[in-house]
């Protein structure tokens, strides 16, 4: 498939995480601290994972971040709906020489065909970070790819959940973020049969409401909220939790202060 940028459009070639580089649409969906929080919960729950499936995988960045951390043997299956999104994660997975580890199935995640009944039950890690904006509530961007990615265009939360459920072997973990003021996410796991394990609201500033929350579902176990996480303090500096979590997550050690 040959990639069709939008008019006026570029690819920048920028790093993840460690040595790995990642292909993004200079005005298009750029990798965010969602997708890093999301596949550092993910890893962190998770680090003895042998097969990940990432549900609505866009560029790739949940998948991959998670997989860095992983064992050099673990595999990772990705399911997308855009076809340029797609292309630039294949770009990407071919770029970092993962393509013994990482299959890219492009579809949509309701399509049972996107994951055949032999894989059903069979995944230890199940990631997501679903748009969380429902179409008549936010204005969809002209950019195609930044409105799928925003706006709830094909399925919500509820849709991530059934396939996560599907896919989950016994003792697996599914993870992934949402707005921390919507209340659809546990509605959405019990409905799916799943338990909530864990949920963790993020601050992005110290002082106002928390922007996003992460999840952490499975088959059994008990809720153990873990304590808030704070990106930048009240001065608008970042944490040394955060700084932390970057440099688990191959980032690099410091980051200047953004005015």
């Amino acid at each position: 498939m040959s990639l069709i940028l939008p008019p006026g459009e570029s690819i920048t070639l920028d790093r993840l995480c460690g040595d790995w580089k990642i292909h993004q649409l200079k005005g298009g969906h750029r990798f965010s601290a969602d997708d890093l929080l999301t596949a550092w919960m993910a890893s962190e729950a998770a680090p003895k994972a042998a097969r990940q499936l990432d549900l609505g995988a866009g560029i790739g960045s949940v998948g991959l971040l998670s997989l860095w951390r992983l064992s050099a043997t673990a595999t990772l299956t990705q399911i997308e709906a855009q076809a340029l999104s797609h292309e630039l994660c294949r770009m990407t997975v071919a770029l970092n020489g993962l393509g013994d580890r990482i299959r890219s199935r492009l579809g949509d995640l309701r399509d049972p065909a996107m994951l055949p009944p032999e894989e059903h039950g069979s995944y230890d890690l199940v990631t997501g970070s679903p748009p969380y904006i429902p179409l008549g509530k936010g204005v969809v961007s002209p950019h195609p790819q930044r409105a799928a990615c925003r706006m709830e265009l094909r399925g919500d939360i509820a849709d991530y959940a059934a396939t996560a459920a599907r896919a989950l072997a016994p003792d697996g973990t599914f993870v992934f973020c949402h707005a921390a003021g919507d209340p659809r996410p546990e509605a959405a796991i019990a409905q799916a049969g799943l338990r909530l394990l864990a949920r963790q609201d993020v601050f992005f500033r110290q002082r106002l409401p928390p922007t996003i929350a992460l999840f952490r579902c499975g088959w059994r176990g008990e809720r153990d909220d873990p304590a808030p996480f704070v990106i930048r303090d009240a001065a608008g500096d970042w944490t040394e939790a955060y700084l932390a979590l970057r440099a688990q997550m191959g980032g690099p050690p410091n980051l200047q202060r953004e005015t």
